[in-house]
């Protein structure tokens, strides 16, 4: 009986640490798209003439500025390393 609560007890530890590692893999790959947007918004900034266009510019480089620095703290939150983020960039752009 003892070992089938112990059983029980570290097959449900391993689905929970599952569930951590894959929130923080889906973190990392929230922050690697985030990142992404937002140089996308810098370089549309670049390339802006209109005023419509400025201010169109300007609105999606603060919101992509504001969900990339976001989905930092929530990564500083998880103690998710600046190391573990920024290798998965460097596998991304590896591939």
């Amino acid at each position: 009986m003892k070992q089938w609560i112990l059983k029980l007890w570290k097959r449900k530890e391993r689905k929970r640490e599952d569930a951590i590692q894959n929130d923080r893999l889906l973190l990392v790959q929230e922050i690697r798209k985030a990142h992404l947007e937002w140089e996308t918004a810098q370089k549309r900034f670049d390339y802006v003439i209109e005023k419509e266009q400025i201010d169109y510019a300007v609105f999606a480089l603060e919101t992509a500025e504001k969900r990339f620095e976001m989905l930092i703290r929530q990564a500083k939150n998880m103690r998710i390393s600046p190391n573990e983020v920024w290798s998965s960039f460097v596998l991304e752009e590896s591939s």
